[in-house]
Parts: C-alpha cells; structure tokens; sequence
C-alpha cells in the first residue's frame, strides 16, 4: 500500500518521466488493500482490493516485477539482485519491505493447521482449511487478531480469541473500552479468554492441529490455529547491507525518510521514524511515501527537500465484528493531570470516555460501540471544544447533546487522516475546483478514499460549503415536485392518497399543480402508489384506473417491450425449480405462438416474438397451467436463483432451493424504486452468486448469511454481509425490513447498491435500522411487508378477468382485430428472430465493382 502511494507521489509530481523505476514485488500480484483484507470473506475479490488502476505501470513507465522480491542490496556498486537473480542498478532505493507476522515460540507452531493473517495467499489458505475443521483459535487480540476472529466465525467455525494482556485492543482501548468490546463480541458467541498466552499446540499423527494448551493450564479443542499477534518491522535487507537499524528493529530514517546512506529511503513499516517509532497504520505510512516522493523528485530537480515528516497520528476507527471502535489522541490518559469524562452503558455495550486536561483542551477519548462522534472529535483533539466534554459523549435524552457541525472545525482540522487532507482543503475544492457532491472532493483531494471513516464529515462539510457560497442544491425529484422521492413515500403513506393528481394538486411545485406532471414523477410516484396500496386503500394494479397512465413503457403492457415492436413474455419460476409438465406447457405455447424460447440468466424461460394482441391469449395458457407473472417488465422482484443445496449437493449445507422459492413467493410483485434480484446459495461455493444480488443468501453450517447492496451489470459491486449465522425466521425478518427500508428511502430508480453506497451512514446505518431498529421502524417495516404478502394478486390473471383492462391489448384502437402488420419475423438456428428494416424508402442497389464503387464514391462527403 505504501509502496503504491510512493508510485503515485513521484508521478504526480513528473519523476517517472525522466527516471527508469523498477518495482520488485514479493506477492504475486501488485499492491492490494489490506486494511480492507478481511472483505474478502464477505465477498470481495482479490481484484476489488487491487489499489493499482488499471494501466497506471504502463502509463508512467513503471516496471513491476511480482512475485520476485529483492535479496541482496550491494550499496557500494549501488545495485540490488531479486530472487530470480536479476540484477539492478540504481541511483535512489527505496525500501517499503513492511512487515512481517510475529509467531510466538509456541511448541507446535509449525504443525498443519496453523497460518498467520498477513496477505491474500494467507487468507485462501485458512479459507481452503477451514473446510475441514469445525473450530479456530486466533492468538491475539488486537485490530487483526480481532478481524481474523471475524473472518474465522463468517467461515462458520466456532472461535476463540487469546489474548496475552488484560483486555482486548490493548494499545487502543483502556480497560473500560476493552470490557465493553469483550461484551459485545462474546454476545456475538465468540469466546474470549484475556490474560493467557498459547502454552503449546497438540497435533495428531498425520502433524494436524488438534488443541492448544494456554498458559493458565486450561485447554482448547481446535482444528485451526492463527497467529496475530502482532507485526516486526521487515528490516533483514537493510541490517543485511550495513544500515543503521533500531534495537528493537526499523530502518533507522531522518526526517525526509534518509537512511543512513543518502541514496537509500525508507517509508511504511519497515521504517524507525524521526520520533522514534516504527508506525503500523496506513495514515503515516501514506505521509511518508509523500514526504519521500517529493523529496527525490526535488533533488532530481535540483530543489530544496520539501515536506518533513516528524510524527503522525495514530487515531483510528474500526467496525471489528461489527462493533464499531474508535480511539484517538491520548486515548489511555497518559498525560500528567489529565481528567476522564465517561459515559458507560453496559446494557448497550457502550462506552465513551474523553481525555481533556485542567483547562478543557480535548486531549483523545476512546469510543466503543457508538463512534458516530469520532469525525467531529478528532479534528477538534488539541483545542477546547465549543460545548462541555459532558455534553459529546451524553446520548441523545440524557441532558443536552451537542450537534456539533462542520462550522466548529478549524480549516487546519485535519478530516482524514488517512491521505491527511484538512478542512481548508476540502472547503477549497468545493469554492476553487468547483465540487459539487462528495464523489467529486474524493477525486479532487483523495479525502474519504482510504478507510472512509472520515465520509459523513466530509458529506457534511460539502453541503455547508455550498451553503455558504449560495448554492441552491434542489433535491426535488423533478420540475414538478420539490420533495424527494422518499418525502413523497411519506405524503403518500401518512396522508394515504391514492391518486397521482391528489398528490400533485396538493404537494406539487406551484406551476405544475393542476398538470398532468411529467414522464419523471408520473412512474415515479405510481410505483410509491402501487408499494403502500395494500396500507393505504389503493388498487394495487398497475393498470387499475389513473395508474394505467402513469405507467413506463413495459408496465403499460405488463411484458417487454423489444426492437421490433413485439413483446417477450417471462412467467414466473420460483427458485428455478419447474416440473416436467410446466416446461412442457411452455414448451406448447412457444410453438403454439411461434416465439423464440431463451433461458435467462435468472433461471427462467423468455418467450420472445408476442404482439400485443396475443399476449392474453398466452397468459391464459401459462395461468391455467399454474404460471403467474414474472414481472420482467417492472421495477419489482424479478427472480430468486438458487443452486441445488443439500438436497442433491455434495457441499450444501442448508435447502437453498426452498428457501429461494420461499422467498420469492413472499416478495413476488413487489413494487420498488428500482429492480430486486436475489438468489440463494447453499454453501460457501456461492453458485448461485448471490454476491451479485440487491439481497444475496449464503449458507452455512449455522443458518444463513445475508448480504446486500450487490450488483451485477455494467458498474458490478459485491454486495455486503448485513447479518450472519441467521435461522429461517430471522432472515426472512431482515429481509423484511431492509426492502421495505430501501423502498421508503431510495432516489428513484435508484439499485440497492448505489442506495447503499449513498444514503448517510451507509452499511452501518442501514443495519443500526433494520437489525437493532436504532429508529424504532421495525415493527412498521414488518407490517408494511406483512400488507403487501397478504394482498399479492397475479397481475396477468387479474388481467385477464377484468375486460377493461383486457381491451388495451390491440395493435389499433379502431381495429382491435388487425394485427400490426410490421411486426415480422424470418428464421435461424430453427426459430425466429426479428425481421427489421434498416432504412426506410426503396431498396438500395449494391454495386459490386471496382467502376461502381469509385462512381458510388465520387463526390461523397467524407464521414
């Protein structure tokens, strides 16, 4: 990570232009997150955590050799050899060798089954081993101790955590913070044993893990030991070479990352800083790179050094197993006077403590379970803050909450601390580059890109500062409404109209009451309508009186639209389950009608080739033979996949083709902002790549986990691990909850992922909602839910029984029996295709010789 930024300093300032740069790489693939390592069990991949964009080597000329690190290092012929024997020359070195595991001497250490927690190949072998065990202790409990417990519980083990101090988080949390973090996680059903260290490790015959003796003499059966107990500065090359090295390990530096040898740097893990300590976290790793970049790219220049780094701060906030954990400046109260100010719930697991000494200046403070504080507190740590400490850690009810905002900041506040981008400059990007949202101050100042623990500030920030310089930000959903699309589902829900027009005439902008709105609101607010009509009294179908108007194109015809004016008809196939019998009736009806048949990527059959004409008479066969609506053409559920599970898989550990027909059943014909699509998978396999779903069900040996916010298509996103190890009724309960959530507060046409990723707070948000109903919503969202499963009608049978409806099916209004004669077909691979013409007018001649084409030519315009 640090060796990347590195990359990207000496090309943000033109170094690479004139230099060769060669990158030696130990991994087998180039810089990766590892602050983000642990999201690999939840479903990201090796390439989502890749820091490097695409092109970047190529386009700055660097070369990069992966999986062939450096050996040697010759400071007198100023070379360095690679594993592979390679020799290169150089006129500066840098040396960003990070770190390494730290194993305790445990007799057994080295048996089968015992790994550490460091790097992706680390993971895919604990993930591959993990297969075959039911247990894993992890040794230590620090950050990555902690996020290797949680990867361990998500691959279904039962896990342990030993840790050798006291409490857990030791170094970041004091002994009241640590107590209410133990409780949180052994809620959770991890066991916590504090105060011991791993005595020895057993192993059976075959060299196997199979217990560990802790140093209290108790003992732990276990198949999967891993060690995270701390890292060691990787220095070996540069002690190896004669460079000055700490005694407790670190490149010695100066304060421009010089080792002793001016032509050597340093920077990130393996480095001792001017300060004296060797940082673990990625904020000063970051700042080092930069300082060394623009150090050799001004002596290259023939410039003065520029930037020292002296000291960092080591502030962090974390979600470890889903508890949120902060600490930052003096968080352990080490200063001589210092005084406490806590708030301690035991029955929330929460605890905030702040540091402030005699005169109120905020010193740090360490915050578990709520860290909703720590972006406005860390800016403010060194100042007096403009309300009582009492007042910041106090929840809201308990006396008088501060709502501090971005105004208290100082412009030298420091935001994120990660690429170390201040309040000034976020303010400035918004005035002098013009940002207008969030996405764009990350690109323009990189703030928010590294752990994203600093995003709500900065939303906050950008929004005041656009305040402040008088920009209006209408956040109506179009010229005719000022609301927003979720203020329109509350009009709607607590005033239950049912009428476009009511809602218009009562809650529309001036100009546009009396209207007939526009083709933005009019889906928009038909589909808010069509969600709550089972709540508000409102004919739920989509062609029930004034809805048929509002309606998209599709929705007009309840099956879609394609290029040449014909229509494909989907019927519904839960879980991908279907009968013999049932295939043969599609099987009739696409002979029967003449329509091309195609599976789906859903697991369904698409009938393509209706007109509009025959579309009742197709829905009445499929209905009598037990079909109903798959809702292809709506913003609704489309399909739940699913793999076979346990009922025919060798791996399937839960039925996950009855539970995906379960949950289609339940959400089928459910109106949403935007399309829903799931599917359930019954193992870790993951076949049924439910990581690509609005809502995705993975099994395991302890019930369901439940991901969302994924997405496939042209921007792909994997979808997030809301919830684990859930029984039947309690998935089916969040999922409840979390569509109804995302239904009453999504933009229009708006995917659960980008919902996910814009809605304030985020995952964490939206599980504080749906999971531990932190806004007392759940026991509405479950009715809402309730109303609609309660009511489901197939739209195609009441289609079908209503003649009024019935007769908008036809080509032309003045004569409902022509059929529409440019609807034609010709054949290949023995069915038919769309017979489309390409230009209007008369044929056009083709000339085939060499004379023709040059008078064909002559004269021609050039494109």
């Amino acid at each position: 990570m640090v060796g990347q930024r590195f990359l990207e300093g000496l090309a943000a300032r033109g170094a690479t232009e004139g230099a060769r740069v060669v990158v030696l790489c130990e991994e087998p693939r180039p810089a990766y997150d590892r602050v983000r390592l642990t999201s690999y069990f939840e479903g990201s991949t090796p390439e989502d955590l890749s820091l490097v964009d695409d092109g970047f080597m190529d386009k700055y000329g660097i070369e990069m050799h992966v999986g062939d690190p450096a050996v040697a290092v010759d400071r007198e012929a100023r070379t360095v050899t690679s594993r592979a024997g390679h020799t290169f020359a150089y006129d500066t070195l840098v040396l960003a060798t990070g770190s390494y595991p730290f194993v305790p001497p445990v007799p057994g250490k080295d048996s089968a089954g015992c790994f550490v927690y460091r790097t992706i190949e680390d993971l895919l072998a604990i993930e591959e081993y993990a297969s075959k065990v039911r247990t894993g202790v992890v040794v230590g409990g620090g950050l990555l101790g902690l996020e290797a417990a949680g990867a361990l519980k998500g691959l279904g083990l039962e896990t342990h955590i030993v840790e050798f101090n006291p409490r857990l988080m030791a170094l970041q949390v004091d002994e009241g913070g640590g107590a209410a973090l133990r409780r949180k996680i052994e809620d959770m059903g991890l066991a916590v044993h504090t105060g011991v260290g791993g005595k020895e490790i057993t192993a059976d015959d075959s060299g196997a893990v199979t217990s560990m003796t802790l140093s209290d003499g108790s003992a732990i059966d276990t198949g999967l030991v891993v060690f995270s107990a701390g890292v060691r500065p990787r220095d070996q090359l540069a002690r190896e070479c004669g460079l000055d090295v700490g005694e407790r390990g670190g490149v010695v530096v100066d304060e421009h990352c010089r080792t002793s040898d001016p032509h050597v740097y340093a920077i990130g893990e393996c480095a001792k800083a001017v300060d004296g300590m060797v940082y673990g976290l990625v904020a000063p790793g970051y700042e080092m790179a930069e300082t060394a970049a623009g150090t050799i790219a001004a002596q290259a220049e023939g410039e003065p050094d520029g930037a020292a780094f002296t000291g960092a701060d080591t502030s962090t906030k974390l979600k470890l197993l889903g508890v949120d954990v902060a600490s930052f400046g003096d968080a352990l109260g080490a200063a001589e006077g210092c005084l406490d100010v806590v708030y301690s719930d035991s029955r929330a697991g929460v605890y905030k403590k702040l540091v402030v000494d005699g005169d109120g200046v905020l010193l740090g403070g360490v915050l578990v379970g709520d860290a909703d504080a720590y972006g406005m507190l860390r800016p403010l740590t060194g100042s007096v803050p403009p309300v009582s400490p009492e007042s910041l850690v106090l929840p809201a009810g308990a006396g008088a909450p501060a709502a501090l905002g971005p105004s208290a900041l100082p412009d030298e506040a420091v935001i994120c601390s990660c690429h170390n981008v201040d309040k000034g400059t976020i303010r400035a990007a918004v005035t002098e580059h013009r940002c207008t949202d969030v996405p764009a101050v990350k690109k323009c100042t990189r703030a928010g890109t590294g752990c994203g623990s600093c995003v709500k500030v900065l939303g906050q920030l950008v929004d005041a500062e656009l305040e402040a310089n008088g920009v209006t930000v209408d956040k109506g959903l179009c010229g005719c409404f000022a609301h927003t699309r979720a203020e329109l589902y509350e009009i709607v829900r607590t005033l239950r109209l049912t009428s476009f027009a009511e809602l218009l005439d009562s809650h529309g902008r001036e100009g546009a009451r009396n209207t007939d709105g526009c083709e933005i609101c009019k889906p928009a607010v038909a589909s808010i309508i069509a969600s709550l009509a089972p709540s508000i009294g409102a004919d739920g179908h989509v062609l029930a009186g004034e809805q048929a108007a509002l309606q998209d194109t599709n929705d007009h015809f309840l099956a879609n639209l394609q290029r040449n004016g014909s229509y494909s008809v989907v019927p519904r196939v839960p879980g991908g389950e279907i009968t013999p019998e049932k295939l043969i009736v599609i099987g009739e009806v696409a002979r029967d009608f003449g329509l091309y048949t195609k599976i789906t990527g859903g697991q369904r059959i698409d009938l393509f080739g209706a007109r509009v004409d025959q579309l009742p008479a197709i829905w009445g066969r499929l209905v009598d033979a037990g079909f109903e609506s798959g809702h292809a053409y709506g913003k609704a559920l489309r399909t739940v996949k699913s793999c076979v599970g346990q009922t025919w898989c060798r791996y399937g550990v839960q039925d996950s083709v009855r539970m995906a027909i379960d949950l289609e059943l339940r959400y089928r014909g459910l109106r949403s902002p935007h399309k829903l699509k799931s599917a359930v998978s019954g193992c870790a396999r993951e076949c049924a790549e439910a990581m690509g779903k609005d809502f995705g069900i993975i099994a395991t040996s302890n019930g369901w986990n439940l991901y969302v916010g994924g997405n496939g298509g042209a921007t792909p996103r994997h979808a997030d691990l809301l919830a684990q190890d859930l029984s039947d009724a309690e998935l089916v309960r969040l999922i409840d909850r979390f569509l109804m959530f995302y239904i009453r507060t999504a933009d229009r046409l708006e995917r659960t992922s980008t919902w996910l990723e814009r809605i304030e707070g985020g995952l964490d948000h939206v599980r504080d909602v749906v999971v531990h109903d932190s806004l007392g919503l759940c026991d509405e969202l479950e009715a809402l839910m309730a109303d609609h499963v309660a009511h489901y009608k197939d739209e195609w049978a009441s289609a079908l029984d209503d003649p009024e409806k019935l007769a908008r099916f036809v080509s032309f209004v003045n004569a409902p029996d022509a059929p529409d004669p440019t609807v034609g077909f010709v054949s290949e691979r023995e069915q038919i295709k769309p017979d489309l013409t390409l230009l209007s007018g008369p044929d056009i001649p083709v000339r085939t010789t060499d004379l023709d084409l040059d008078l064909a030519l002559e004269g021609t315009p050039s494109r």
